[in-house]
């Protein structure tokens, strides 16, 4: 099936195309992202470096600030972001401890 833009979906058999095509999308890039969560395990001296409050904060309202530019829900926005970071916090704390 040809995916199209949500705009030109008249189907929800369209609909469900492109939302499966996004989804893996954004497993590629999640895959991405904790690559680098194993690149900061591998570089940081210790292990209590992992968890950063400040640079979470950072991360999330980066997120906050993307959405309201994009016209997404900010606040639905930063709670996905919020969880993002604690689940990144995790997978790089597994990775470190396996060093």
């Amino acid at each position: 099936m040809n995916i199209l833009p949500g705009p030109d979906c008249t189907t929800m058999a369209e609909v469900r195309a492109g939302v499966d095509q996004v989804d893996r999308e954004l497993i590629a890039l999640l895959r991405r992202r904790f690559d680098y969560m194993d690149a900061a395990a591998r570089i940081k001296p210790m292990r209590g470096a992992v968890r950063d409050e400040a640079r979470k904060a950072q991360v999330i309202a980066n997120a906050r600030d993307g959405a309201n530019a994009a016209g997404l829900p900010a606040d639905a926005i930063a709670e996905l972001w919020d969880d993002l970071v604690e689940a990144s916090i995790a997978y790089e704390l597994a990775a470190f401890d396996r060093r």
